[in-house]
């Protein structure tokens, strides 16, 4: 074999995610185009994405004006000191407020993980400069089973024990408590009770740490890659009244949840319970552009206003924070959303799904539960339902790649929790259509046939 040959077989390119060691030897299959909920390769072969790329791209592959915006923005104002302003920058944030519905300040920055550390660099240094002893606040709280991202205060606060291997010891001052699980709840409690001794633990674990050493409590409305774990209704704002009492600010991560996916604006709107800081991403600009951002209630804002020499504003800065173009694009991706009502699709949508697939494998031996909200479903896989032991890893994989190989891209909570890396995930662009949606079931139910035999 020639060293052309050999490098026609392989590339240099570092996959995040993935064992190299499997693709020695391959020729990489390189996808080339995309439009609406599917994505071609070099070949022409295309596959449904039911992953919307990671969950982001929710107005669909494919749309031009989006491409239009960004040229227009380039050619007109392709980069500016962020520290500086602009009218794409300024409107977006403008736009966010306005969607909140509450007075507010947006920090931009480039990644959900960004977004993330910026809230805990914010929530330490707002207590230190609110007084009553804040200087002492500077413990983050976070769940279980949860992601934050992949920098290291990020990583901290994220609750998968697979995704930290290797890279600990991490920052100090991150503390983990049990999310609501309702499908491995104790038999004696109810779902609401369930979410009541979840919000206990919160508050004891406050209170053993010490409430004036607490910074913040930080929380995705609903576990989306940790397993699709949808909390009883009554947990937010038992949450909400926790952080209260104890004077802990509220974290939301909408980094997924955000801009329509399951299936109003933004995720909280379904407990009602509102955060003190919100972070989002990938919905920001339907995955077409980096951005991301950080919004911080005005009161909170204002604690960092005062004279130059008193050193209280914020001194981060990102290169890429308040990008022209990011902007420009995600308020157009933004406008999409709104104009094609897509939340009320991802509702819509969604809830064809769930009862598609309750009707298909609610009965399969390896189907635990079938759970989700909007376009954000988890199907738990177990080897027996009355025990619930999780379905081992190559079961798991032998579906979903019967899926990829029968044209339907699906992911799975990878590298979550040891052996418990057994839900499947399914969360297709908004603009899924039944007859789309009814290729991802039967796909799934086709795999989940092939796994029992």
């Amino acid at each position: 074999m020639t060293a052309t040959d050999k490098k026609n077989l392989t590339d240099h390119l570092w996959r995040p995610m993935t064992q190299h060691q499997m693709l020695r030897g391959t020729a990489p299959n390189r996808m080339a185009s995309a439009e609406g909920c599917f994505i071609s390769d070099q070949n022409g072969n295309r596959v449904l994405d039911a992953c919307a790329g990671l969950w982001c791209v929710n107005i669909g592959y494919g749309r031009k004006e989006l491409a239009d915006v960004a040229q227009q923005q380039m050619a007109q104002l392709n980069f500016l000191n962020p520290m500086m302003s602009c009218d794409p920058v300024i409107n977006l944030a403008e736009k966010i407020q306005g969607l909140l519905g509450f007075d507010c300040h947006v920090y931009f920055s480039s990644t959900g993980s960004e977004a993330n550390e910026t809230a805990f660099k914010m929530a330490r240094q707002y207590h230190l400069q609110a007084g009553k002893g804040g200087e002492r606040r500077y413990k983050i709280i976070s769940r279980y089973r949860a992601y934050h991202g992949n920098t290291m205060g990020a990583m901290a606060a994220t609750g998968q024990a697979e995704r930290k291997m290797g890279y600990e010891p991490g920052p100090a001052g991150f503390i983990h408590v049990m999310p609501p699980y309702p499908y491995r709840r104790h038999p004696k409690l109810t779902a609401e009770e369930h979410a009541e001794e979840c919000a206990r633990q919160l508050e004891e674990t406050i209170i053993h740490e010490g409430a004036e050493t607490v910074a913040a409590f930080i929380m995705e409305p609903m576990i989306s890659g940790g397993g699709i774990l949808v909390p009883p209704d009554n947990y937010a704002m038992l949450v909400r009244e926790i952080c209260d009492r104890y004077g802990v600010l509220l974290i939301f991560d909408e980094v997924v949840s955000g801009f329509g996916r399951i299936g109003t604006m933004f995720g909280y709107e379904h407990w009602k319970a509102q955060a003190d800081i919100f972070t989002f991403a990938k919905g920001l600009s339907s995955g077409y552009i980096p951005i991301a951002a950080t919004v911080v209630k005005e009161e909170i804002f204002e604690k960092f206003e005062g004279n130059l020499a008193d050193n209280l504003h914020f001194r981060q800065v990102n290169t890429f924070g308040g990008h022209p173009v990011s902007s420009a694009v995600a308020m157009k991706a933004i406008q999409i959303v709104e104009d094609e009502n897509l939340p009320e699709n991802a509702r819509k949508m969604g809830d064809y799904i769930l009862a598609q697939l309750k009707e298909k494998i609610g009965d399969h031996p390896y189907a635990g539960e079938v759970r989700g909200k909007g376009l954000l479903i988890g199907v738990e896989l177990v080897e027996d339902r009355q025990t619930k032991v999780p379905l081992p890893d190559p079961k798991v994989l032998g579906i979903v790649g019967h899926c990829i190989q029968n044209g339907i891209i699906l992911g799975r909570n990878s590298n979550t929790v040891p052996g418990r890396c057994n839900v499947l995930l399914i969360a297709p662009p908004l603009i899924v259509t039944q007859s789309e949606a009814d290729q991802i079931v039967d796909t799934i139910a086709a795999a989940m046939g092939k796994a029992i035999n």
